[in-house]
């Protein structure tokens, strides 16, 4: 039976019709750089930890223009060019979305930061150069690559290993600000504003994030009921946060409807606002949670299956207010891929749930340690049950 998506087999041969006969091509390093394109289809996490990447790249090719692939949901947050660097919209099952991406081309330099498979669309956008990790499964999909450099051997945070991929000294740490906003601060955008929430919350809230990518990161509903009574006790507002297809999520946490939410009503643009007047952000470790240091809103991640040292803040990030919360002592969180490369320092855990119905890495967290982590980051002080 049609899945009723569209299929990827017109795209991929859109893709390889351009890019087969540049292979033939002779490779010649540029000498000179003057368009630059990053290539690449992470998730909201990974792509706003490329931020030191696109500072780097700009305080070394400050004349250079610089082209980043970004998935079509995460556009509003590029709206004022970062870094100087141009988001173009990209679906790798439009067969239209590559035929405006074939024509931006050429480059003279391509870096592909995770998955070397995009390599692909680099080579077919005109890349001259092409700059990828090593260490992958390697076949088709390093083709088009020039040129490799070596993953760190020793444990680094994803928005520094990806910097890697530029030579020269690492970028300074990011400053809050950097990052413009998609719009005009204390205003909501008119497409997010939510029908039931016409106005901002009052002052000091906290966002509650309930949803993520995974079950196994998923917090028992009955834990986040307990830490936004706690906030609410400590005269703190609480507004909850998650995806258009985790209402669930919040309906078991708040059964009664008892504090707004936003879930499924803002796209990132105001989600952006709404972290940015928040006095902290409790969440997953997701995307939302990244995005919060984009804002520079304190925020507290519940890590289950994840690393904090790769998700972690770690020299790019290392001024923006984060505390992690996790168990670390998990022996099931043994897995070493990173992108598809084994790496000696990695641990965490991608089990799928028939695999692991029972995901204690993230249910023995318990609201008190979250309570002492909102006072560590933001000075909150929270009590349970109030008291």
């Amino acid at each position: 039976m049609a899945s009723g998506r569209p299929s990827r087999l017109w795209p991929r041969l859109q893709v390889f019709g351009h890019a087969l006969p540049r292979l033939l091509v002779g490779r010649r390093r540029p000498r000179r750089l003057g368009r630059i394109l990053i290539a690449h289809h992470l998730l909201l996490g990974d792509t706003i930890m490329l931020a030191g990447l696109f500072k780097k790249l700009r305080r070394d090719y400050p004349e250079a223009l610089i082209d980043v692939l970004v998935p079509v949901a995460w556009m509003p947050i590029f709206a004022g060019a970062p870094y100087g660097v141009r988001a173009l919209p990209y679906d790798p099952r439009s067969v239209d979305a590559h035929r405006k991406l074939l024509a931006r081309g050429p480059y003279d330099w391509a870096l592909v930061p995770a998955d070397n498979r995009w390599s692909w669309v680099a080579k077919a956008m005109g890349a001259r150069w092409i700059t990828a990790f090593a260490g992958g499964p390697g076949g088709s999909k390093d083709w088009p690559v020039d040129e490799h450099v070596d993953w760190p051997q020793e444990a680094e945070a994803w928005g520094d290993i990806a910097s890697r991929l530029a030579p020269g000294p690492a970028p300074a740490p990011f400053v809050a600000g950097e990052w413009p906003a998609p719009f005009v601060a204390g205003e909501w955008p008119a497409p997010a504003r939510p029908a039931d929430f016409p106005a901002m919350p009052a002052a000091p809230y906290a966002v509650l994030h309930l949803g993520a990518s995974s079950p196994h990161k998923l917090w028992p509903a009955e834990r986040w009921q307990a830490l936004a009574a706690a906030f609410a006790a400590a005269g703190v507002g609480v507004v909850w946060s998650a995806g258009p297809r985790e209402l669930d999520l919040v309906r078991a946490a708040d059964p009664a409807g008892r504090f707004p939410t936003t879930a499924g009503k803002l796209d990132l643009a105001g989600l952006w606002h709404l972290l940015a007047g928040a006095a902290v952000l409790v969440s997953p470790d997701t995307g939302v949670a990244h995005l919060a240091r984009l804002t520079g809103t304190p925020a507290v991640v519940l890590f289950g299956p994840g690393s904090p040292i790769i998700s972690g803040p770690g020299r790019f990030w290392r001024d923006s207010p984060f505390a992690v919360v996790w168990i670390e002592d998990i022996a099931c969180r043994d897995q070493n891929l990173i992108f598809e490369r084994p790496l000696p320092w990695v641990r965490h855990c991608w089990r799928s749930v028939a695999e692991c119905g029972n995901p204690r890495c993230i249910q023995q967290i318990d609201e008190n340690r979250v309570m002492q982590a909102v006072e560590s980051v933001a000075g909150i002080r929270l009590a349970k049950d109030g008291k």
